[in-house]
């Protein structure tokens, strides 16, 4: 069967998404990093799409998973005799089994892989340079003690919860939406660590010349010093009393009714030497203050290393709140918020394919906002991953003439998929305080260490 397009630059767009897709979710090169058995069925790459499969569809049990691909047969699986004969076990245990056996390593550079080829198809927001957005969210996981041991649960004078607290530090690429991979950490215990903490260690992954965006939590020396060290701008905003500390000392360089701009040479306090004893003795950074009036009742006050006036750094900082979006998006549209894993190795391989089912959306967000000559975040993420999941995931994987007509159709509804035109918020927000939890059943204690019969009962 021949498809002819609609027209030729159609078809020639339709053939450019469909290889570029192919490349991102391209797992062959796994079996590669983690070699099998011949007569293996559970390889890298299926187990990959599985787990990917499975953060597309939050509902989607282990079954469900197996199924499905006993059901679609992608290019991707294995000569097998088994397979041929249709004597495979619907069973769960062998993908279970294989999940486990799968390397961490393995769903990290798929990840990576991912991310890195969103990135390469869409345009940096700020000239060459790509702008990325840091925050901080967390995530309750099962109540299994290997997730409380390595993540501890929140405590008070009453006691510890059950619930293990996992610290998330994003960072999301502003022009595209893309995720990068989440830097992770107790959130309470002895090896408790910070947003900052995290924010500094995952600089390295993020492409050389970027520029570092974060709302006044992140808007410390700490943040700023990993950022430029690990050669990249920042755009941060600061708490109105940091920056008056910093603005005594500043020298004023230009003014009007509305905006002031300093320049500086920040040095890190006492403060900062005690929280971190590694920097160096001479540290420094050049900096520009911008104190710049957003609204009658909003002043901004920002500091950057960027070479632009305090009007473009505000016009550019409010763009920080997609971030906002973005967490919104990956937790509760794309469900990451409950994982169900109950080892620290399958959730973090479930967390890491969150992201790339994130990405993969994203990437047809991409492509449809393409088309309607929108930038992407016009398009609503929402509505472009029910798409997705409705003309897309069947046909993962499948022939290419299959994927491009598939893809054609998903795109073509994609591009309806727009956020409408709505004036900004003009009143306060307020929230509805929660209900009392209902207290008919007895509370639930934690389990002893050593479980008796009687417990059983």
């Amino acid at each position: 069967m021949n498809y002819t397009g609609p027209n030729h630059e159609a078809d020639l767009q339709f053939d450019r998404s469909f290889e570029l897709l192919q490349q991102l979710v391209n797992f062959e090169d796994a079996n590669k990093l983690f070699e099998q058995q011949a007569h293996t069925v559970y390889t890298a790459c299926v187990v990959l799409w599985m787990l990917v499969y499975q953060r597309l569809k939050p509902d989607a049990s282990l079954e469900n998973a197996v199924k499905h691909l006993l059901d679609t047969r992608p290019t991707y699986l294995p000569e097998n005799k088994r397979l041929e004969d249709n004597t495979l076990s619907v069973a769960t245990g062998g993908y279970s089994r294989a999940r486990s056996r799968l390397p961490l390593e393995v769903v990290r550079w798929f990840a990576e892989e991912v991310s890195s080829g969103i990135l390469s198809a869409t345009e940096p927001a700020v000239d060459e340079q790509r702008v990325f957005l840091i925050d901080g969210t967390t995530l309750a996981l099962a109540p299994e003690k290997e997730l409380q041991q390595a993540f501890p649960p929140a405590s008070n004078q009453l006691g510890e919860g059950v619930w293990p607290c996992v610290l998330l530090t994003v960072f999301h690429e502003l022009a595209s939406g893309a995720a990068m991979l989440p830097q992770v950490g107790p959130m309470y215990g002895p090896e408790a660590i910070s947003e900052t903490q995290l924010a500094r260690q995952g600089f390295e992954q993020l492409p050389e010349n970027s520029i570092i965006m974060s709302d006044a939590g992140f808007g410390i020396f700490g943040i700023a010093h990993g950022a430029i060290d690990a050669g990249h701008d920042i755009l941060l905003r600061m708490k109105k009393v940091n920056f008056q500390s910093l603005q005594k000392d500043a020298e004023l360089i230009e003014q009007s009714e509305h905006h002031k701009t300093y320049r500086h040479t920040w040095k890190p306090t006492k403060k900062n030497r005690q929280t971190q004893p590694d920097l160096p003795s001479d540290c420094q950074l050049d900096v520009y203050l911008h104190e710049v009036q957003a609204t009658d009742t909003l002043t901004l006050y920002l500091v950057s290393t960027l070479a632009q006036d305090a009007f473009a750094s505000a016009s550019l900082f409010e763009r920080r709140y997609d971030v906002e979006i973005d967490i919104r998006n990956f937790k509760v549209v794309m469900d990451a918020e409950n994982i169900r894993a109950k080892s620290v190795d399958t959730f973090m391989k479930e967390l890491y394919t969150s992201v790339v089912a994130y990405n993969l959306t994203s990437q047809l967000r991409i492509e449809a906002a393409a088309f309607e000559k929108v930038p992407p975040r016009r398009m609503s993420f929402k509505r472009t991953w029910t798409t997705f999941q409705t003309f897309l995931l069947r046909h993962m994987h499948t022939e290419p003439e299959r994927w491009r007509m598939a893809y054609q159709t998903a795109l073509s509804i994609a591009r309806k998929d727009k956020l409408p035109i709505r004036s900004k918020r003009s009143y306060r927000r307020e929230a509805y305080r929660k209900r009392p939890k209902n207290m008919q059943f007895e509370k639930r204690t934690k389990p002893p260490s050593k479980m008796r019969d009687s417990d059983l009962k």
